[in-house]
């Protein structure tokens, strides 16, 4: 280790140590500052671990969490980023925390922006990559889907050698032939049936021949066992497959993965694929198939913003991350099989790291809510006029309806709603400000740790 390193290692050791010391934490700061004193002070710290970079749009921070949770069943040194600070600055910052004197074989299973996974490797070498989904998200900062991937292959050029296992279902991630051994998960849940994904769906041209693709079997969006009726071009052979659906709530699914049962204490078909996702990495790294699906029924600890439930008051409120189209229809397909009454909560935000441009919410599908079953809804966030107008549109009366930007009001009206259950819907920073403000007033442990 070089003397620049080590001295970098120790301010950003010491940083982290008074942030979690006497302020709420902090998990891009220490490793910014690290960063600062060493540009390459990762390279140090990664240099013993096996790492698993995990990346795509959506469910990069449940899978992250997930595929820590089923290789526990075999290792007892993983590192990782739990708290979603997913660029250089944030994995540096959990390499910071990392304990002296670990024994045995050391693992990193990172959540990586996609933007920053040509970045991370300049530094590190990947064991394994994990690609979840490409949906169109945060057009500012990535452009189209097509742009999305090309940042993501262009780091895992760097690493030919490391394996992807990649989701099968999505076109997308067998549009380019690369030089890495290729494992593929997917759904194969359904009996073949001809049909094609809805016009509006992005990724539906044949990278061959550009022919619009088809479908046997199609989960949502353009998620599926495609083919192209016009050239060769067809979903690969799925090494792990999800092959039934036993139950779904909206807080729980229960599902068959090879011939394992696997009960997810967390509802949505999109978070089956996350599941899917670690079960197939814990198989990698040689965790037995039974062992990783009872790691996965185990109850489910809470993983920042997805789905995490709150005691506010006499309310039992479910706090859920959405930030692009495809995601937040997903959310609202689960939400409105809700059996019970319930409120709603909807809080956009339009930062940076949100992204700035709010059309996205006009892909949702909210007029599918069941809103005469519905006796409360709120409009919140730093853009509450443009998700207040939207609600509207989308059917919300306005005897039921309230618009509060500010965020100790929201939490008040929440307090009030008619229903012991709410769902907030909300984008990243609004879900940072809102976890900020519960924190403070003891409702929950710390801000985003």
């Amino acid at each position: 280790m070089s003397l620049r390193s080590s001295i970098a290692i120790t301010a950003g050791k010491s940083s982290y140590w008074f942030l979690h010391k006497f302020r709420h934490g902090g998990t891009s700061f220490p490793g910014k500052l690290a960063l600062a004193l060493d540009p390459k002070v990762l390279r140090t710290l990664a240099k013993d671990y096996d790492i698993v970079v995990i990346t795509g749009t959506n469910g990069k921070t449940l899978t992250t969490a997930l595929t820590v949770k089923a290789l526990k069943a075999k290792y007892t040194q993983i590192l990782t980023n739990p708290s979603g600070s997913n660029m250089i600055q944030g994995i540096t910052g959990a390499f910071l925390t990392a304990q002296k004197g670990a024994n045995g074989k050391k693992l990193a299973v990172l959540e990586t922006d996609e933007a920053n996974v040509p970045i991370i490797c300049q530094y590190v070498t990947p064991k394994a990559f994990v690609l979840t989904n490409i949906f169109r998200d945060q057009m500012d900062r990535y452009g189209e889907i097509y742009t999305t991937y090309d940042k993501i292959i262009a780091g895992i050029k760097m690493a030919p050698e490391a394996t992807i296992i990649a989701n099968g279902d999505a076109p997308i991630f067998n549009s380019k032939k690369l030089p890495n051994p290729t494992i593929y998960y997917g759904f194969n849940n359904q009996p073949d049936q001809e049909q094609m994904a809805p016009a509006n769906t992005d990724g539906l041209l044949c990278p061959k021949c550009q022919h619009i693709l088809h479908y046997k079997q199609r989960s949502y969006s353009n998620l599926g066992k495609y083919y192209c009726p016009n050239c060769s071009f067809a979903r690969p052979e799925l090494t792990y497959q999800m092959t039934q659906i036993v139950d779904q709530t909206p807080a729980s699914s229960t599902f068959v993965i090879n011939g394992q049962e696997v009960t997810l204490h967390i509802g949505g078909t999109y978070n089956i694929y996350n599941a899917l996702a670690a079960f197939s990495v814990a198989s990698f790294f040689g965790v037995e198939p039974q062992a990783s699906a009872q790691m996965l029924s185990d109850k489910d600890e809470k993983v920042f913003g997805r789905q995490e439930v709150i005691r506010l008051g006499e309310k039992e409120v479910t706090l859920i991350l959405v930030k692009n189209p495809v995601g937040l229809d997903q959310v609202l397909q689960m939400i409105k099989t809700d059996q019970e009454p319930f409120s709603l909560a909807v809080l956009l935000n339009a930062n940076y790291a949100d992204g700035i441009d709010t059309s996205w919410i006009w892909d949702g599908r909210f007029e599918d809510l069941p809103f005469a079953r519905i006796p409360a809804v709120l409009a919140g966030g730093e853009r509450y006029k443009d998700i207040a107008f939207r609600l509207r549109v989308a059917g919300v009366s306005e005897d039921r309806f309230a618009e509060r930007p500010d965020l100790d009001d929201v939490l008040a009206y929440i307090k009030h709603m008619p229903t012991d259950h709410v769902y907030v819907l909300a984008t990243y920073t609004a879900v940072l400000q809102l976890r900020e403000k519960l924190a403070n007033e003891g409702y929950i442990e710390g801000g985003m740790d």
